[in-house]
């Protein structure tokens, strides 16, 4: 598939999604990236952002995804406007330095609109286009990628794993009547979404089963919760449980893996690719045997 200008092999390589939130309330960072409204204190931390991002590009970063509105648990949810402005220079100044897709995180139309106009090559939608009726139309028209994460308002499933892809089915379809085509599209389990921390689990090592739906999968596991009720330790600790999901995740065919952590997870995925290969080259050679 392609996000922006570039070509992504997703049937048989794997790609790192950097994260950068530009909040004050970030669960993970406590707000390292966010702007401050005076004009040399966001100068400064423009400054810093841009550092940041060329190191997260030096560590194996293939594309950045940029949010303004903190979604974790019992967040508040801003205007669009506010969030518009948190989000719109910091794509700027990243596709004005830089040659890597951005994504931008929001699941607002308005939001979207923008940081399209601003060089959003990649829309991450929580909602998988069922909050905001217009979300589908302005990515359509736009052309640009999406991925669609599974979410819902309830917790009330009859059959769990085949209600998430019955679920992912609903956004696919609405994503199809409005125009996108499938081969701008990427899927998103949701972990940490409308699940319990026992499905959490389930999810993250029944990817495989979603793969059938037919679309790229992106995991998005990095310092969640359930790595820290896993391990009982704080968001700034949860490096290796995070590579761990990265792991288990490509193995079982997951292809973008948006974290914090880039350095760490690339090369964890490098390993993980490698053996990967090896047992590719092995079956080869078993089948002309």
């Amino acid at each position: 598939m392609k996000i922006g200008n570039r070509e992504f092999d997703t049937e048989n390589k794997a790609y790192i999604m950097g994260i950068l939130n530009a909040t004050p309330d970030s669960f993970s960072d406590g707000g390292r990236f966010y702007i401050p409204e005076d004009s040399a204190g966001a100068r400064e931390k423009m400054d810093f952002i841009l550092r940041e991002t060329e190191k997260m590009i030096a560590d194996g970063m293939d594309i950045i995804d940029i949010g303004g509105e903190s979604t974790r648990p019992g967040y508040t949810q801003i205007s669009d406007e506010e969030e518009i402005s948190r989000v719109v220079p910091v794509i700027e100044a990243v596709k004005k330095n830089f040659d890597i897709p951005v994504s931008l995180d929001t699941y607002k139309s308005k939001v979207a609109l923008e940081g399209i106009k601003a060089g959003a090559d990649l829309i991450n939608d929580i909602w998988g286009l069922k909050y905001d009726p217009a979300m589908a139309g302005v990515i359509a028209e736009s052309n640009v990628a999406c991925c669609l994460m599974h979410n819902r308002k309830d917790t009330d499933y009859v059959n769990y794993i085949e209600d998430v892809k019955t679920d992912l089915k609903e956004s696919l379809k609405i994503a199809s009547d409005a125009g996108i085509h499938k081969e701008r599209i990427i899927i998103d389990p949701g972990v940490g979404f409308a699940k319990s921390y026992e499905q959490n689990l389930q999810i993250i090592d029944g990817l495989d089963e979603l793969l059938t739906i037919g679309y790229p999968i992106l995991l998005g596991t990095s310092r969640k919760s359930v790595i820290g009720l896993t391990l009982n330790i704080p968001a700034s600790e949860r490096v290796e449980g995070t590579i761990a999901t990265t792991v288990i995740g490509r193995m079982r065919g997951a292809a973008f893996f948006r974290v914090h952590d880039v350095k760490e997870n690339k090369r964890a995925l490098d390993m993980t690719e490698a053996i990967i290969r090896s047992r590719k080259r092995e079956d080869g050679l078993k089948a002309l045997m």
